[in-house]
């Protein structure tokens, strides 16, 4: 087994391989806005830092948010490509669901990271491997009370101290956390992952103004 792995749901672009038994080689860089221009490159250091080549892959796992539209859809794209070039499996699993697992909790807590507009990107669990609810997206003040009293592991975690006092570490997604969580999930039988789709949760931010005059040629 050899698992490419990558995220960029948050501002992490985040790249591991593993090989079903430990992490081989991580990359990762905090950029919101580089996506797409850091990905690949980062893809490429994992591969040397290994001593592989791409063709060694047997498997891509890919975090489906939930995130922004722009950041989001470059991993998706990217890891489908592979998928498709390699003709190997492509294994989707929840964003949060990575970063709950690097926390390493027993106990329950939450997972925020930022969606921007004044909103996190949330879910709870009941400990590393198991989450209770669905991904959501709301309002800090919206969800504080339900979650009053647990840890909140993530970057919407930090940006919200108010609503969130408990916060806790990882700040950011890890790819060689997903990796490890993809791995355990393969070797109990390949179950738990989602199809490599883009988990929104809301419109994109960029959108068609209203009430704009349509130019057309006489």
């Amino acid at each position: 087994m050899l698992l490419l792995a990558m995220d960029t749901a948050t501002p992490a672009v985040t790249v591991a391989l593993h090989d079903g038994e430990a992490v081989v080689a991580s990359s990762s860089q905090v950029d919101a806005r580089r996506h797409g221009e850091l990905l690949m490159p980062a893809v490429d250091r994992v591969l040397k830092e290994a001593g592989l080549k791409l063709d060694a892959v047997t498997g891509i796992v890919v975090g489906v948010g939930p995130g922004p539209y722009t950041g989001l859809r470059v991993g998706l794209v990217t890891a489908a490509t592979f998928s498709s070039a390699l003709g190997v499996p492509v294994h989707g699993l929840c964003t949060l669901d990575g970063l709950a697992y690097a926390a390493g909790f027993d106990e329950p807590f939450a997972v925020a990271t930022d969606a921007r507009r004044k909103e996190v990107y949330w879910a709870r669990y009941e400990n590393s491997r198991t989450r209770v609810t669905d991904a959501a997206v709301d309002r800090p003040a919206d969800i504080a009370e339900r979650l009053a009293g647990l840890p909140v592991v993530g970057a919407g975690a930090r940006l919200y101290p108010d609503a969130f006092p408990d916060a806790r570490d990882p700040e950011h997604q890890s790819a060689a956390a997903l990796a490890g969580l993809a791995a355990e999930r393969l070797a109990a039988g390949g179950g738990g992952f989602l199809d490599p789709l883009p988990m929104y949760l809301r419109r994109p931010d960029a959108q068609v103004p209203k009430n704009y005059k349509v130019v057309t040629p006489q």
